[in-house]
């Protein structure tokens, strides 16, 4: 079955790592899609090359050099590109590099401090600048991060890199609250969500413009489903507190009996 790429003309995604890897397949992807795409690495060669690739599918691409565990670095990077490009509607912060090292008890400070810079650090560099942006314009976008199994796994020798990706998820997952009324939106792993004039987030815009106070916190959905879940649970313990108190005498009596015959057969 053919690939059947989402229609982004017009939107324009900034890809950190982009030059190889998981980074080059996203930005393809979005490429094909019709998006203007940039990405950053620190690889001069390897950026020129990802972005020859990039430039097939007939849309803008800008590839720029940055450290992404520079804070400096990330900052002017953005401003540039959105200067060439005109704005960032997805930030996909995915640069990153592998653990893998000395056993745990032999790991050096700056064994551990070399994955954290890049991968933690750089994506909230990343991450940050990408949404003061998307506040700062008022139209939304979306925020996306490439976590890993490492972060819900056992990973020997790859503490640090597990440290990291774990890490990002609480990351997002605090974006996803406190950014809510602001509309970016937060992904983890890798997707690009729907577009931000998208029907849905014209309703919570809608509802939010008309009860700031109402939505000043979790998504409109989700602070429903909160009060129902709620509501449906206060109604429940009231409704069955006499049958739940039969059922524990009843397990309790069940296991009373079965010590004493247990105690009887010895």
């Amino acid at each position: 079955m053919a690939y059947a790429p989402f229609d982004l003309s017009g939107s324009v995604a900034l890809v950190t790592g982009g030059n190889s890897g998981i980074g080059l397949g996203m930005a393809e992807a979005l490429a094909a899609a019709g998006a203007a795409v940039c990405i950053w690495g620190t690889d001069e060669t390897k950026n020129a090359a990802a972005a020859t690739t990039l430039a097939t599918h007939g849309g803008r691409v800008l590839a720029l050099r940055c450290d992404v565990g520079d804070e400096a670095q990330v900052d002017a990077a953005l401003a540039h590109t959105v200067g060439e490009l005109g704005r960032v509607d997805a930030c996909f912060a995915n640069a990153g590099v592998a653990g893998g090292g000395p056993s745990f008890v032999d790991m050096t400070a700056d064994e551990w401090r070399r994955v954290l810079r890049v991968n933690l650090d750089g994506a909230f560099f990343t991450l940050r600048a990408a949404a003061r942006h998307m506040v700062a314009r008022g139209s939304g976008g979306s925020l996306v991060v490439t976590s890993s199994l490492a972060a819900i796994e056992g990973a020997a020798r790859s503490e640090h890199y597990a440290a990291t990706k774990g890490g990002i998820i609480s990351m997002m997952r605090g974006l996803a609250v406190e950014l809510a009324r602001r509309h970016p939106r937060q992904r983890r792993p890798s997707g690009l969500d729907r577009h931000p004039d998208d029907v849905g987030g014209a309703r919570a815009r809608d509802a939010a413009a008309e009860d700031p106070a109402a939505h000043s916190g979790a998504p409109l959905g989700r602070a429903r489903r909160l009060r129902r879940h709620r509501r449906l649970s206060r109604e429940r313990r009231e409704r069955v507190p006499h049958r739940r108190h039969v059922r524990d005498r009843r397990r309790l009596c069940g296991v009373l009996t079965r010590g004493v015959r247990a105690a009887r057969v010895r």
